[in-house]
């Protein structure tokens, strides 16, 4: 059974980008299941650190992208979603290629919601784990 409430395709997502910092990284969704969202992020000058390095700014609004998504897919009309606080380890530099993250429910409760994002690089090596906590409004 699918976790999903709202019904939007791989489409319709990355058009809700238009014209945002999500579609200026080149933040792009690719997969959704019953149980998570994928998106991928380039590793390029738009999201590298002075050094060459994937920014961990960069990874993080990744990871908010993901988890506020995800929460608005969870709420029916007349609800929305806020992030209320987020987290991120980084594990391991990136220099380039692209990195891939997929956000999973950690606790859907009525009015918070938690998510964990994990980003792996292109070689599937967990570079950042990130936890979203949001408010569930309307």
């Amino acid at each position: 059974m699918s976790l999903w409430k709202r019904q939007l395709s791989l489409d319709e997502l990355n058009q809700t980008s238009a014209g945002t910092m999500v579609e200026h990284l080149g933040i792009v969704y690719t997969r959704m299941d019953d149980e998570s969202l994928e998106a991928e992020m380039p590793v390029d000058n738009r999201t590298q650190q002075p050094f060459g390095l994937l920014h961990g700014g960069a990874s993080v609004v990744l990871a908010e992208t993901l988890g506020s998504m995800a929460g608005f897919l969870t709420t029916t009309d007349g609800q929305c979603v806020v992030g209320t606080e987020i987290n991120a380890s980084h594990h391991r530099a990136v220099a380039s290629g692209s990195v891939r993250g997929v956000c999973k429910p950690l606790h859907l409760g009525k009015t918070s919601q938690v998510w964990e994002i994990a980003i792996f690089d292109a070689r599937g090596k967990r570079c950042c784990t990130s936890r979203l906590t949001t408010a569930t409004m309307g």
